[in-house]
Formats: structure tokens, C-alpha cells, sequence
């Protein structure tokens, strides 16, 4: 391939950026330096192919660099972490059903067999579109194609009090704080003497009636009503409530009304309580504060109102569409830029209805390899064709033995639903020892009717609580039992396993 190899795109063609055999090797740069052997990144450059750099290791930008694996490029693909989070079990892992090994795995153990691919963690903070590089914590990353798949956080349209007042349930560390939260009131609420203060200390909130929120709601009430009852036969169902607050007329709306009603009827029967047509106004120490001056008193609020586009998206300095997601072209690249495509959560990308595709795993999977095929389509002089989606179905689970589903003119529900959500979700995980894990889990669960894994491990997330603000220094909320990190657990040995056992602590005696 010369050193001019020419890109049709339509009419149009298309010479990826100044020259990349022109002027040599991509190279990362750090304050001003070039560094040639950065743990060998550039090294593969050697081979005069040019580098697709892919930001973000979730499912579209796994998508996309497997859609490489033949293409004659060097890949680098970028995350800041270095797992791979399979989404749509976060709820499990927060709620005391799944390991968070078992709703992650680690990226290069993904990405192992990919020969023309390099992964390295990194936290990219901006795009520099005119000069094609980005820039990372660890350097500035040059590429000649890029494919940003940096996916979405929590939306709290701007509230910094809801973002420090509320869980979110949108990554591994956010569903083990929630879990580590949602055990600890139970483990306040023991110590509680006062019914009143056990009912506020075991008061939730779940903000959002999307399928993240109807499943995680669904499934503390399994957890409540199974597993705690009995680790807890002090403290009873009725002390214990579960909101569900939407701000439409019903959960799940993008269902049909038929499935709507059957998931209302699941969650009523788990003791759910669905408040519709509720728009949250704040949320402060004493729970949800509405838009139309009602409260709802809650000691732990999940927030799981839907999400926005991840910040890197500013650094591009393009006007954004809804959800702060990246306007792109009928075959996913950048206006403007076709050496840039925009995948998954990041982009707006138009539907057949003329309204953006939903945030939706299926839509990153699709859009990324999509990517993929029209950067190795672009190397071989061929038209990008347009990208087209294929609605493969929507699915979400009510709780132990109930889902629903519905894909296409098929609608399921109840346990056909459920099992249709478990078969479908199973041959997604990736790898058979993934898949070995999760099932076993899954089947203890349904034998037995327990949760395996109700230990409060690592760091929690400090929320301010109703006691410290009356000025009472005491009462359940001041009890804060630590406990070793899960990062570093390995490393303690037993003296020091002693020593923080025996460690003045309140209402503790040493041993």
C-alpha cells in the first residue's frame, strides 16, 4: 500500500490525516518529548500500518476492534479501566446475587487473540481533531483513524447534591458501594431499638422506571424478603419499603402496555410501591423532594434515571445533541472528520423513526462493528456504506422467575420472560468459564433462594445522614464498621488481620 493510498468515500476521497507514512511512526508525546518505547507502544508501527486508536473497552468498542482482527492496521485500544463491565448484571452484583468477577472480565484476556491489537489503561480527557492525537493521563496518543467509544455516565441533570446525595448503579465500583449501602442499613437497622428509626434506616427509594431501575428494585425485594429475613429475623418485612419513582405514567415505557402491566403487577406483588407521574426536584438528606411538593422519605436513593454521553465529548468541540451525544453521519463518522467515528452511547445516531437509537448495548455492539468493517472498507478504496440497525429485542427481569420480553411481534412474560432474559443474556457473556460462573450462580440461587456473596467489603461512600444534621451524635447511622479494601485484602497477613479486629472501636470489646 503506498504511501498515498486513496479512501473513497462516496465522491469523495479521503487521505487519513497529514500523511502517516510521511511523517513516520505514530509516537506518543508527553510534556513536550517524544517517547519512543513507552512500554513498546509505537512498536508495531515499524510495519508501516497505520494505527486505529479505539477509546473505550465497553461493548462497542469491543465490537470494533474485533471487527479489526483481520484488517492490516495497528490497533491501541484505550480504557481506564482494565476490565471489561458486562452492564446488564450490575443490578445482580448490587444486589448480592453475583461476584463482580462475575459481571467483568479483564481486558486483555478478551482481547488475547487479537494480534494486530495493543491495550493500555489510560484515562483520555481530550480529542485534538486537527492534529489527530488524544490526550491521555499517561501521554498523548497520535492515531490516523480513531473510533471513540467511550460510552455514558449517570445522568443528574446537573445536581452535584443528587450526585453525592444518591447511588448510582452504572459501573463495578458503583454497584459495590450500593451493596455495601443496602447491607449496612440492615446491619443498623439491628442495632436500632426504635421502630421509627429502623423504618427510616430501611427506607429506599429507586429513581428511574427504566429496566435498570425496575430490576434492581425487583431484586431487592428478592433479597429482602429471602436472604435478609433470615439474616435478620428481627426486623420484618413491613418495617421495610421499596419506592419506585418514575416520571411517567408507568415503568418500562418503551414496552408494550401489555408487559407494562405485567411488571407492575410483579413488582406490586414483591411489595413495591410505584410512584408514576413523579418528577424528582432534589434529593436531600430526608429522601426525594418532587416537583410538586410532595416528599418521599428515604434513607438510601438509587439513582438510576438514565444517563448522558461521557464529558470527553466537550473536548471535541462540536454542538451536541440530546443527551450530550455527538451528532454523526448516516455511516457514523464525524462531519467533517471521516477519519473519526463516533459509536454506541456516544453518538446520536438517527433511527427510522427519525428519533436517536436508544443507549442500548445492542445499538454499541452493531455501531461498533460497524466502525470496524468501514475503516478496513476505507484501507481497501471501498465505499462506507451506511449503517443500519437491527432491533433485536428489549428485555428486563421483575425479580426471581419473572421477566418480560419483547422482541419484535413476540411478547413474553412471567417465566417464559424470565427464562427468555437468562438464555439471552448467558450466551452474551463472554468466554465458557464467564458463562460457567454466572450459571452456577444463577442456579444456587434458584435451588436454595439465597445470595451467596452479602459481605460489606471495601470503601464506602460517605452520605451525609438526617441524625448528624438534627445534631445527634449518636443512633444507628454513627455505627461505621470498617473493613479491608478489596484490592488490597490479599495483603494482609494475620497480624494485621489482628490488629484491626482489636482496634478500639464503638460498642466493640476486644477479644
Amino acid at each position: 500500500m503506498g504511501a498515498r493510498h486513496r479512501v473513497r468515500r462516496g465522491l469523495r476521497c479521503h487521505r487519513p490525516g497529514p500523511g502517516w507514512l510521511a511523517r513516520g511512526p505514530a509516537v506518543l508525546r508527553q510534556r513536550g518529548r517524544d517517547l519512543t518505547d513507552v512500554s513498546d507502544l509505537s512498536r508495531s508501527t515499524h510495519t508501516g500500518r497505520p494505527r486505529v486508536v479505539v477509546v473505550g473497552a465497553g461493548f462497542a468498542g469491543l465490537a470494533a476492534v474485533k471487527a479489526l482482527k483481520a484488517a492490516p492496521v495497528e490497533v491501541v485500544l484505550l480504557d481506564q479501566h482494565n476490565h471489561h463491565v458486562f452492564n446488564p448484571f450490575l443490578y445482580q452484583v448490587a444486589t448480592a446475587l453475583l461476584e463482580p468477577v462475575e459481571a467483568a472480565n479483564p481486558v486483555r484476556a478478551l482481547v488475547r487473540g487479537l494480534r494486530n491489537l495493543t491495550f493500555r489503561v489510560a484515562t483520555v480527557s481530550d480529542v485534538h481533531l486537527r492534529s489527530q492525537q488524544v490526550g491521555t493521563d499517561r501521554g498523548v496518543v497520535a492515531y490516523d483513524y480513531l473510533i471513540l467509544a467511550a460510552g455514558s455516565v449517570s445522568d443528574y441533570f446537573h445536581s452535584a447534591d443528587i450526585a453525592a446525595r444518591s447511588f448510582g448503579i452504572k459501573d463495578l465500583g458503583e454497584a459495590l458501594e450500593l451493596r455495601n449501602q443496602v447491607l449496612s442499613r440492615f446491619e443498623q437497622a439491628s442495632w436500632a431499638a426504635d421502630p421509627v428509626e429502623r423504618s427510616r434506616l430501611l427506607s429506599f427509594a429507586v429513581v428511574g422506571g427504566g429496566p435498570t431501575g425496575v430490576e434492581f428494585a425487583a431484586a431487592l425485594a428478592v433479597l429482602v424478603e429471602g436472604s435478609l429475613a433470615k439474616d435478620f429475623p428481627s426486623i420484618t418485612r413491613e418495617e421495610v419499603s421499596i419506592v419506585l419513582v418514575e416520571g411517567s405514567e408507568a415503568p418500562l415505557a418503551s414496552f408494550a402496555k401489555g408487559l407494562q402491566r405485567s411488571a407492575a403487577r410483579a413488582l406490586a406483588n414483591k411489595g413495591v410501591r410505584v410512584e408514576s407521574k413523579a418528577m424528582v426536584a432534589d434529593v436531600d438528606v430526608e429522601g426525594l423532594l418532587l416537583k410538586d411538593g410532595r416528599r418521599i422519605e428515604a434513607a438510601t436513593v438509587v439513582w438510576a434515571a438514565g444517563v448522558t454521553a461521557n464529558p470527553l465529548v466537550e473536548s471535541l468541540g462540536v454542538e451536541l445533541g440530546s443527551k450530550r451525544r455527538v451528532p454523526v453521519t448516516a455511516t457514523l463518522q464525524l462531519a467533517g472528520h471521516p477519519e473519526v467515528f463516533v459509536v454506541g452511547d456516544l453518538a446520536e445516531i438517527p433511527g427510522r423513526s427519525k428519533q436517536p437509537l436508544p443507549m442500548l448495548a445492542q445499538v454499541g455492539l452493531q455501531s461498533g462493528g460497524h466502525a470496524g468493517r468501514a475503516i478496513e472498507a476505507m484501507l481497501a478504496g471501498r465505499r462506507v456504506a451506511r449503517f443500519r440497525y437491527h432491533n433485536l429485542g428489549t428485555m428486563a427481569v421483575v425479580g426471581r422467575n419473572d421477566g418480560i420480553a419483547q422482541i419484535g411481534p413476540l411478547h413474553l412474560s412471567g417465566f417464559v420472560g424470565w427464562l427468555a432474559w437468562l438464555f439471552l443474556h448467558i450466551a452474551r457473556i463472554h468466554g465458557l468459564s464467564g458463562r460457567f460462573l454466572v450459571l452456577v450462580s444463577w442456579i444456587s440461587g434458584f435451588v436454595f433462594a439465597d445470595r451467596p456473596v452479602r459481605l460489606v467489603v471495601g470503601p464506602r461512600k460517605a452520605i451525609p445522614h438526617a441524625s448528624q444534621t438534627a445534631g445527634r451524635p449518636g443512633g444507628a447511622d454513627a455505627i461505621e464498621l470498617p473493613s479491608p479494601s478489596v484490592a488490597t485484602v490479599d495483603e494482609w497477613g494475620p497480624a494485621a488481620a489482628l490488629a484491626w479486629w482489636t482496634q478500639d472501636l464503638p460498642g466493640r470489646e476486644r477479644t
